[in-house]
């Protein structure tokens, strides 16, 4: 039976598993909040005095009470903050630490300069043998294998995009390639980040042993470029920037409707195809698949061009709504551009509980939020709580958990270290 002491309610599948997280911004804190989520004991470790650079990313909002940045706010809540400066040298401060590693499951960074913090895996794996320990960074960590000026080297959202390759999917032929926003590199980290501690959490509960996970976040990107590598190795093709525009096949695309709104219609194959046809009354006796969407050829063909004009001609003729109910009704995948107030409140969205309330506990605002994802049947996930002020529970964690007095822990913010 687990003796350890939580400090959050107990809810969802993950209950009963800590994990502790070093760093700031986006991979890896977006990783424990979907721990976090549902039911996992998140404590992330910040600095005194200066915490995660992500908590006053713009734009930032602010009251009386204090300041948080919007994407701090939607993106923190759940997580216990505790602050302690996390340099490994002062007695202190590693009797702290490595406490709270022994009671803990996971360990996950993305600080890269470990060793200057005397933060080294083998003495962190002999205080915990069951700990699984995370590294995020950009080029992976050169006990995994790389170059290690490479491994070194920092890196943004943007850096991972343009290093993988993943940039030049995106933007079109004549123009340069696109960063894609927000931030969907470190939030594809994050969910690979998320999957290794997960899959090592599975192997340490069956064998007693733990491990490192290396995260990547060049890797985590080239790994969902589809076939760009294979296609490559065959000597097919190499990625081309398009667009919107399916190279292959048609409609694929952002089509402008009458009432001035962007609408996505998609037809893959050729049966989509011919539902398309039919409920836009389109002739696709006149048009037919194997000569105007089949394949590249058949898209840039006369014929294909021609029916390009005239779906989007059919588009410019009808509002939003009318394009919608028709695609609805010949079963076409189909939807509008929604900004976030349209998606608020959007029907869809509200029946399925998708968006959540929580008081922001730096600023004491009211916030909705989008809620937890995936749905479960059984063991759902919720939000409890806010995100946390810069060092909130801080002494919770101290006490409750490490068994600090009260002696103790007025020495350690006579130090500074807290």
């Amino acid at each position: 039976m687990d003796k350890r002491n939580f400090i959050i309610p107990e809810f969802g599948p993950l209950r009963g598993l800590r994990v502790v997280g070093a760093g700031s911004l986006i991979a890896m804190p977006f990783a424990v909040t979907m721990m976090a989520d549902f039911g996992a004991e998140v404590i992330q470790i910040e600095r005194p005095g200066i915490g995660d650079t992500y908590r006053f990313f713009p734009p930032v909002k602010k009251t009386e009470q204090g300041a948080a940045g919007s994407s701090w706010i939607q993106d923190a809540r759940n997580r216990l903050s505790m602050t302690l400066e996390l340099d490994l040298k002062d007695h202190d401060v590693k009797d702290i630490f490595y406490k709270l590693i022994a009671q803990s499951d996971i360990f996950i960074e993305n600080m890269v300069w470990l060793e200057k913090l005397g933060i080294d895996d083998d003495e962190i794996l002999k205080v915990n043998p069951r700990l699984v320990i995370v590294h995020i960074s950009g080029y992976g960590h050169s006990e995994f294998g790389g170059r290690p000026e490479i491994c070194n080297q920092a890196s943004y959202d943007m850096t991972g995009q343009a290093f993988s390759g993943y940039a030049l999917f995106n933007g079109y032929e004549d123009r340069p390639p696109l960063i894609v926003k927000p931030s969907l590199g470190d939030y594809i980290t994050a969910l690979f980040a998320l999957f290794g501690m997960l899959a090592a959490y599975i192997d340490a509960k069956n064998t007693g042993r733990g491990q490192v996970v290396d995260v990547a976040q060049f890797e985590s990107m080239a790994r969902v470029m589809r076939d760009a590598f294979t296609m490559s190795s065959l000597g097919l093709a190499e990625v081309q920037r398009c667009g919107t525009k399916a190279i292959g096949f048609q409609p694929w695309d952002l089509f402008t409707s009458k009432d001035g709104v962007y609408v996505s219609i998609g037809a893959v194959g050729k049966s989509v195809f011919e539902r398309f046809m039919n409920a836009a009354g389109l002739d696709a006796e006149k048009y037919p698949y194997e000569k105007t969407s089949k394949d590249k050829t058949a898209v840039n063909s006369p014929e294909g061009r021609e029916l390009d004009s005239l779906i989007n001609e059919w588009c410019l003729s009808r509002t939003a709504d009318e394009i919608e109910e028709a695609m609805r009704a010949g079963r076409v995948p189909c939807a509008r551009v929604n900004d976030a107030q349209a998606c608020m409140k959007n029907e869809q969205y509200l029946s399925r509980g998708d968006f959540v309330n929580f008081v922001d506990q730096s600023t004491g605002v009211d916030v909705t939020a989008f809620g937890v994802a995936p749905k479960m049947s059984v063991s759902p996930g919720m939000v409890w709580r806010g995100g946390p002020a810069l060092g909130q529970d801080t002494e919770d964690i101290l006490k409750k958990i490490l068994g600090y007095d009260d002696r103790s822990i007025s020495s350690f913010r006579e130090k500074g270290i807290i």
